[in-house]
């Protein structure tokens, strides 16, 4: 793929960074944020429908507009999950009547969703999953618990893999369920405390007698393939703007390095220039295979995991080193009021241990590659 920004994504680049200047000035609530972006028509630009108050950009524009969102510091994304995940979905696999109606709400930034994929015995193995719909009349009558459920606790909805044929196993039998988490009594969310002190993920309790969901997209029983084409999408323009972050990371590290004296020592210097190269190499690997097929390659998604997932880990063991002794004292003295504070290097090397383990594991991907790609023997499963 031949791969450039031209006259007219620098054009687009100049209001997107007009825009974020503009308005990131101000204060907003989470909520609040989304829907600022979605009056603006900011949000959906890589979606391939129209009408829903997006605007259309190009695929280089989309990488123009991630790229700044990320160098401007504008806030974390809590629509995310709804616009790059479910509207892609929707979009291959939705009737025009669930088009019409989930699409729009995400364009404004209104309803908020969440992803209810993992389970305590279905991690990175997917096809485990145990969490049970049966049908009652129009609706399902939901089953079951999720767990690492991110932003769960701010959602409106979540889209739900569970097993509508009860006699099916394995990656047969499972369907793609809209669930509106507004059911009191009927869906439980548990925040889980990270090493962090933060909350970001989340259990996610249906009960069967009462919790309904009236929406399957792709048909009753055809869940895994839709589950499947959702993770496609989980990689793609945004790999780049994360990588803007990861720069930023790394260039707090160097500094630091140079700060205490740590940049001297020759094993330091030496690992520092190997992420910087690291980093430059996954950007022009996004970059190669963005927009390309999946079916093409169907083992970029998990080399592009792979690459990112141990990068940024061992980003986070760096700047404890870079640190000395000092990066095993918090910013602040204890105090019952603030008995868990951390700085940004620390969040950093405590948060990255995730890296390698949410989005599949390192163990999954590289049979993914080892299976589909290179055509090694299957993995045997009990």
């Amino acid at each position: 793929m031949d791969f450039a920004f031209g006259p007219e994504d620098e054009t687009f680049r100049g209001e997107a960074r007009a825009w974020l200047a503009e308005h990131l000035p101000g204060e907003y609530t989470r909520g609040g944020w989304e829907r600022e972006l979605g009056a603006a028509g900011w949000i959906g630009l890589g979606w391939s429908e129209d009408g829903y108050g997006n605007r259309t950009a190009s695929l280089t524009q989309q990488v123009v507009w991630a790229e700044e969102y990320a160098r401007a510091k504008a806030p974390a994304r809590t629509g995310h999950i709804g616009e790059k995940l479910l509207a892609p979905t929707l979009i291959a696999h939705g009737t025009p009547e669930q088009k019409a109606r989930f699409l729009p709400p995400v364009a404004r930034g209104e309803e908020l969703w969440c992803q209810g994929y993992s389970e305590p015995g279905a991690g990175s193995d997917l096809a485990g999953v145990r969490t049970t719909a049966v049908r009652d009349g129009d609706s399902y009558r939901v089953t079951g618990q999720k767990i690492w459920t991110s932003l769960a606790h701010e959602a409106g909805w979540c889209f739900v893999l569970a097993r509508t044929r009860p006699e099916s196993a394995r990656h047969h039998g499972l369907s793609f369920l809209l669930v509106p988490m507004d059911q009191p009594g009927r869906v439980e969310v548990r925040p889980i405390r990270q090493l962090t002190g933060t909350s970001e993920f989340n259990e996610v309790f249906f009960d069967g007698a009462v919790a309904r969901a009236e929406h399957v997209v792709g048909g009753e029983g055809n869940g895994w393939r839709v589950a499947m084409s959702l993770l496609g999408f989980e990689r793609g323009v945004s790999t780049l703007a994360q990588q803007i972050g990861f720069a930023r990371e790394l260039g707090q590290v160097i500094e630091t390095a140079v700060a205490t004296g740590a940049a001297d020592d020759p094993v330091v210097r030496d690992r520092l220039v190997e992420a910087w190269a690291r980093l430059r190499t996954m950007r022009w690997n996004a970059l190669r295979t963005l927009g390309g097929s999946r079916t093409a390659e169907p083992g970029a998604p998990s080399v592009a995991k792979l690459l990112w997932g141990r990068w940024h880990q061992e980003l986070g063991e760096l700047a404890m080193r870079v640190r000395g002794a000092g990066a095993a004292v918090g910013p602040a003295d204890w105090s019952p009021r603030e008995p868990y504070r951390i700085d940004a290097f620390q969040h950093l090397f405590l948060f990255s241990r995730a890296d390698t383990v949410y989005g599949g594991s390192d163990e999954i991907q590289r049979t993914i590659i080892a299976e589909r790609v290179l055509g090694l023997p299957k993995e045997p499963r009990g």
